[in-house]
């Protein structure tokens, strides 16, 4: 029995690449890098994507957590960032390192991938393909089966452990071949194919600029990227603001000794956190943001909910903020606005 290490991101290409190895009749072994710039699941609990895949597909799947190496590439990237703050380059260096690993752990034959020639600018051109394999240490037993007509033959396909005459040619942005052949393989359950990696959403990425010139962030600063709106008050302290429900019960995770929580009181609104020095202007300042993003809130003055963590409750009065306020507070636009 021939045996693969697959990569799955529980995208479209990488569920398209292990149901094609199954159809080949290989034995798949999925491989998720639990990535930290992966987007927050849309429903809280919802099942990684990776894992509805390798359900659906009933592939064994092995999950690794990067959250840590994540963030040493973006402080320290070999190979550069991308147009925001991507290290494209290095992180599937580091992603097939483990693949590679695992391939040796499970006596498997090869390692695959779904990426497709031409996809992606920065990591999916030819010559940085050829150059992630070597420093992966996976030369001739890395294989790209959506476009494998596309590169040189595998030693998977010298050796004849899968035919390449019934691999792919995939190359380019375009979708249209894999959207065709996920309705022929009855695959329904796939994301749109853009969003997979925070580092280049233009917001997220002036957020991450913006902790990483404070000074080196922790794993669960960067998780808090991910919630709401963030604001940067003039000294320094920073207000992160719940855009929906589901933002509210996200940020009730990120407050930790020394931050304050602040709700309008008797009308429904948005949770704000405020970490840094809650004097009472920062309290205000924050107050009034939090107002302003009520729509019942109205233009005049109401009574705001302030509680450090641990401590008493109390209220303050404040009028929303103008929108020329919280424009030049924001860190980066949310929706526009």
């Amino acid at each position: 029995m021939v045996t693969a290490i697959g990569c799955m991101s529980g995208g479209l290409d990488s569920t398209l690449a292990v149901r094609l190895m199954q159809r080949l009749d290989v034995e798949v072994i999925g491989l998720h890098i639990l990535h930290l710039w992966a987007p927050p699941p849309a429903e809280s609990g919802a099942k990684p994507r990776a894992v509805r895949a390798a359900e659906a597909l009933g592939v064994p799947l092995r999950t690794i957590d990067a959250a840590e190496a994540d963030l040493a590439l973006v402080l320290a990237p070999a190979h550069g960032l991308g147009k925001r703050m991507n290290p494209c380059i290095d992180c599937r260096i580091w992603s097939l390192r483990r693949a590679r690993e695992l391939m040796d752990a499970e006596r498997a034959d090869f390692v695959f991938t779904g990426e497709v020639l031409g996809q992606r600018p920065m990591s999916q051109r030819r010559p940085v393909m050829q150059l992630i394999e070597r420093e992966a240490g996976l030369v001739g037993r890395l294989l790209r089966p959506l476009s494998a007509k596309c590169l040189p033959p595998t030693q998977a396909e010298q050796q004849g452990l899968v035919d390449r005459e019934k691999l792919l040619g995939i190359r380019g942005r375009a979708r249209a071949v894999q959207m065709a052949l996920a309705a022929e393989w009855g695959i329904t359950d796939y994301p749109s194919p853009a969003g997979g990696c925070l580092l280049t959403d233009p917001g997220f990425a002036l957020r991450l600029r913006d902790l990483l010139a404070r000074g080196p962030p922790t794993v669960a600063d960067v998780e808090l990227l991910k919630v709401g709106r963030h604001f940067r008050l003039p000294d320094g302290t920073l207000l992160v603001m719940g855009r929906s429900e589901q933002d509210c019960l996200l940020l009730d995770r990120f407050f930790r000794p020394g931050d304050v929580r602040i709700e309008a009181e008797g009308i429904p609104g948005p949770t704000t956190l405020l970490r840094g020095a809650p004097g009472d202007d920062n309290l205000r300042t924050a107050a009034a943001l939090t107002l302003r993003y009520i729509t019942k809130a109205g233009p005049g003055p109401r009574r705001v909910l302030v509680q450090p963590v641990g401590g008493p409750k109390r209220t303050i009065t404040a009028a929303p903020a103008a929108d020329a306020d919280a424009r030049r507070l924001i860190i980066a636009p949310a929706e526009g606005k």
